[in-house]
């Protein structure tokens, strides 16, 4: 028989603090290993479509969440053209046809309204400067090894949850051969307050810059406060890291004024300080469970951020974990493992597609040339209703 229902999980980012809460609302115990001593931003800005969002709210998020913004708009910019192509409406329109609202908000701000909800549920153990070690199976379940600095701990658990990222210490454990693959691509992410830009570049809507080989996001966090600004373009550097710093120059001399227009490479020249994070994803064919552990999030399957869903991915999978843990008998260790297989089929088929949608997202944002050309008269010609009815499969995804 299963000793209890603690399930532990490892990491305490986005997706690990989302598992927690989903798992405690089922009525698990949890326990959330987190080797940083303190939680600190990491990278800046997320798009929250509302098939995210709406699990948030499901959680009792919203009142946390305040400085969320909702944009009014997805403006899809050319840096052929020098101007917009289509605006896809966003806003209380959409939010209503919806059920919930589509969100940017700073990383920091969310994964504080996530923590926040966690220490205050009774359920939940949320250990600072701990990391995941070791896990063995016996007739109990899982014995789960952690430690901090010299100091090591043993607690026996029905299932360990990796979500500790695409350098995922439980997916070594569980599969060793399995590594990152470099994209090629370098995302330079920095903010700006809101206050230097002109008027009409702080509304409330999400800029997408399309242009040769290179594009540019841009859009409002921290309560409209300030702007965030991602530059993904190709390169060599991979170190694996969030936050490198950057030298501007490099990313200014890419941005110039042969194929980029005055308005986008404004948006670069804004940024006093850049970071900059070589993008890795994680091969479509990589197991995601192994016995009574099982991944969540970029440790199973990060994806390019080009379809704007891998952080929305991470929360869908924590509420698929919680759903399928609770709806399946869990009183031996053959249960729990076939209800995390459960878990994997459910989620795989969608995730592919996202990633694949954001491949190819990434290819027709960088054409060139006559490419680029018709790339913006079909864009032109589907129109905006086009375009949303393309995304309401990912956005009206439910649990």
């Amino acid at each position: 028989m299963a000793a209890s229902r603690t399930i532990f999980v490892a990491g305490a980012g986005i997706g690990g603090l989302t598992a927690a809460l989903a798992l405690a609302a089922r009525r698990f115990r949890v326990v959330v290993l987190e080797k940083a001593e303190r939680l600190e931003e990491i990278g800046a800005g997320l798009q929250l479509s509302p098939n995210a969002s709406r699990v948030l709210l499901d959680l009792g998020l919203k009142e946390r969440l305040s400085r969320a913004v909702t944009p009014e708009a997805v403006c899809i910019m050319s840096a052929r053209a020098g101007s917009e192509i289509v605006r896809l409406p966003l806003g209380e329109a959409a939010t209503e046809r919806a059920g919930a609202p589509y969100w940017v908000v700073h990383r920091a701000d969310l994964q504080a309204a996530l923590a926040a909800a966690v220490r205050d549920d009774p359920d939940i153990d949320l250990r600072l400067g701990w990391q995941f070690e070791d896990a063995a199976t016996h007739a109990k379940g899982l014995t789960i090894v952690q430690r901090s600095g010299n100091e090591r701990h043993q607690e026996t658990a029905m299932a360990l949850i990796g979500a500790d990222g695409i350098w995922s210490t439980v997916r070594h454990h569980l599969f060793p051969e399995v590594q990152p693959q470099f994209s090629g691509l370098i995302a330079w992410r920095g903010t700006i307050d809101a206050k230097q830009l002109p008027r009409e570049y702080t509304a409330a809507r999400v800029q997408l810059w399309m242009g040769p080989g290179a594009h540019i996001v841009a859009y409002p966090i921290s309560g409209a406060r300030q702007i965030n600004i991602v530059a993904i373009v190709p390169g060599t550097w991979n170190r694996p890291g969030w936050s490198a710093s950057g030298d501007g120059r490099e990313l200014k001399a890419i941005f110039d004024a042969t194929h980029w227009p005055g308005p986008a490479r404004m948006l670069i020249g804004a940024v006093d300080t850049w970071q900059r994070w070589a993008l890795y994803t994680m091969p479509e064919d990589v197991e995601w469970t192994s016995g009574s552990c099982a991944l969540l999030g970029d440790a199973a399957h990060a994806m390019l951020p080009f379809a704007a869903q891998g952080a929305a991915m991470a929360i869908e999978d924590a509420a698929v974990l919680a759903k399928v843990l609770s709806e399946n008998p869990l009183d031996t260790g053959k249960q729990v493992s076939a209800a995390l297989k459960r878990y994997a089929r459910l989620r795989r088929p969608r995730v592919v597609r996202v990633q694949h949608t954001a491949r190819k997202n990434g290819r027709t944002y960088h054409l060139a040339g006559p490419l680029a050309l018709a790339r913006d008269l079909a864009i032109r010609a589907v129109g905006p209703k086009g375009l949303m009815a393309r995304q309401r499969w990912i956005y009206d995804w439910r649990a």
